[in-house]
């Protein structure tokens, strides 16, 4: 969910795994359309940009050694959780919705908070999505952990994934 700190931990995991790459999806879905997901979502829709994210994944999805921090809707796309679950580990970072908007309520760049009340959509968002985000392999609870300790986590967890 927006506001998890998937692109910060994934900085910092890319630290400790260091024979890992990081890639921030929506960063790189920027990058290479040379377009904001804001402008995305304004000129084209949310549908467009569900789309260009599942194309995204689909080319991520089959690299070694990559560390992905992918959109909070990516559950929302049919088949997003099993190429994910297929090619890796899937961690969901997790905070109370109240958390969530207080992290990012000064950010312009959320197109899906673009309204009255962002914290309400914020918390439709979770339920809407939470049945998906309860399939990821590990649920990480950020609430009172600095990004190191949940960084530590994810790492402890992956290694010791599968033994």
């Amino acid at each position: 969910m927006m506001g998890a700190g998937k692109t910060t931990a994934g900085n910092v995991i890319s630290g400790i795994l260091t024979d890992f790459s990081f890639i921030d999806m929506d960063g790189e879905i920027e990058k290479e359309l040379g377009i904001s997901i804001s402008e995305i979502f304004k000129e084209c829709g949310e549908a467009y940009f569900r789309d260009i994210e599942t194309n995204f994944l689909k080319k991520y999805s089959n690299q070694n050694n990559l560390i992905i921090s992918t959109g909070g809707g990516i559950v929302e796309r049919s088949g997003n959780i099993d190429l994910i679950k297929k090619s890796g580990v899937m961690f969901y970072l997790s905070a109370p919705a109240e958390e969530l908007f207080e992290r990012i309520k000064h950010t312009t760049n959320r197109p899906l908070l673009a309204n009255p009340n962002p914290c309400d959509k914020i918390k439709e968002l979770l339920s809407r999505r939470a049945k998906n985000y309860k399939k990821a392999d590990f649920e990480i609870i950020t609430t009172n952990k600095t990004i190191q300790e949940i960084a530590q986590e994810i790492v402890k967890k992956y290694k010791n994934y599968g033994k």
